[in-house]
């Protein structure tokens, strides 16, 4: 019996210190992150609908400098000759034909004030849609870490279930031979039967986390997906230095680029609405032809006068304060970015130093713990409860380390999407 229970201890401790062999994967997706990436940058609707905005902009650069169309206009003069003919619209019937080309002109500079607040403008919906798949990117890598934590617990739930049942089954043995209590076996049995409660509820957390998944691929929800493999590399420590990642972060990050982008559209407005102080004008040639012969040629320029002052002085302090309400979002914008560097990057390390400690120290001193209790328990000296509270320990430490792994991937992650493209 004796050999029973080292082997079975041995096992066990192997399981937990991870010598249990890999699942084999299927085709189907989920197992490696950057394939889920790939999925998601070429079928997510929500990135897909940014994509087709940014472009969208773009075009509309040409618009805003285009010249308005040219007008046309043809006026028949003297219709009837003085009343010595039924009325006509034959050119050569007429007393006169004018035909009119009208092309609208803008002030100078104002065509190319537009066409630049238009490049910002388009420039500012290619932020929004890099932030967009940087926030994407972001769920999707939180998303498998998750599932990667969710596989591996239900693992680890396993296998110490599997190791409950077998101390269940000996003391059973113990307590028909008289050398165990009762109680022994019925701690077993509620210590079975919390694992397996366990197992349920993690296996409809796994089941979400893979609808999660399959909504940011656009997939069905109920789709299969396989097993993760394993977590990317964390960055080095030099990388995730707090003055080079902060700097990175400001020339880099999405949202502050398309902010900056409106600060200068906002500045192109304001130059704009001083230009609109000086008149737009309409140029005009009109040749006339009477029978059959062009005989006159008449030019004509048109300009409005801008008379309105109190509107357009209002059209300039809206763009004064459009411009300054930009300047200051961008502020905030740039003072929230930097607190979420900070607070992201001290709980990465948090979690790399919990996940040290928890490796180095916390896990051998509980698996000499569960030995000792093992060993205890089989030479009558320690109860079953010892035994049991030293398996949860191990348990715990387990998974404490598998935790702060996993939080270390998903603050880095955060990272990632604030800088907009992988540490």
């Amino acid at each position: 019996m004796k050999n029973v229970m080292s082997s079975v201890a041995l096992l066990t401790l192997l399981a937990l210190c991870g010598g249990a062999p890999a699942l084999a994967q299927d085709t189907v997706p989920g197992a490696d992150l950057a394939q889920l990436l790939t999925l998601a940058k070429a079928h997510n609707p929500e990135y897909a609908s940014m994509r087709l905005e940014a472009q969208a902009a773009s075009e509309r650069v040409v618009m805003a400098g285009a010249l308005m169309d040219p007008k046309f206009r043809v006026e028949w003069m003297d219709i009837t000759q003085g009343g010595t003919q039924s009325p006509t619209l034959s050119p050569s019937g007429t007393g006169s034909t004018q035909y009119t080309i009208m092309q609208d002109l803008p002030w100078w500079g104002k065509r190319d004030l537009k066409r630049a607040i238009a490049t910002q403008e388009a420039q500012r919906v290619h932020g929004r849609a890099h932030g967009t798949w940087a926030d994407l990117a972001a769920q999707v890598k939180t998303t498998h870490a998750q599932r990667y934590f969710l596989h591996n617990t239900r693992q680890l739930t396993q296998e110490l279930l599997d190791l409950t049942n077998h101390l269940a089954q000996l003391t059973q043995v113990r307590y028909a031979g008289g050398l165990a209590l009762q109680q022994d076996a019925i701690r077993a049995q509620v210590e079975q039967t919390t694992l397996q409660t366990e197992l349920v509820a993690l296996e409809s957390q796994a089941r979400q986390a893979d609808a999660r998944l399959n909504t940011l691929l656009a997939r069905p929800a109920s789709a299969p997906l396989a097993v993760p493999e394993s977590l990317p590399v964390l960055p080095s420590v030099a990388t995730l230095d707090a003055d080079v990642l902060l700097a990175r972060v400001r020339q880099r990050n999405p949202q502050l680029f398309s902010e900056d982008a409106g600060i200068q559209a906002a500045e192109l407005s304001r130059a704009l609405s001083l230009k609109n102080r000086y008149p737009d004008f309409t140029l005009a040639i009109t040749p006339t032809q009477m029978q059959s012969r062009i005989k006159e040629w008449s030019l004509m320029l048109e300009m409005n006068i801008p008379l309105q002052q109190g509107t357009r002085r209002a059209q300039e302090r809206e763009a004064q304060a459009m411009l300054a309400a930009a300047q200051s979002r961008r502020e905030a914008v740039a003072n929230q970015v930097a607190a979420d560097v900070a607070d992201n990057l001290a709980a990465v390390q948090a979690a790399q130093r919990t996940e040290q400690l928890t490796t180095s120290s916390l896990l051998p001193q509980a698996e000499l713990t569960f030995q000792s209790a093992l060993a205890g328990y089989e030479n009558g000296k320690l109860d079953f409860a010892t035994l049991l509270e030293a398996q949860r320990q191990i348990r715990q430490a387990r998974l404490g380390q598998l935790k702060a792994h996993v939080d270390a991937h998903t603050r880095v992650a955060e990272l990632e999407k604030l800088l907009g493209e992988a540490l």
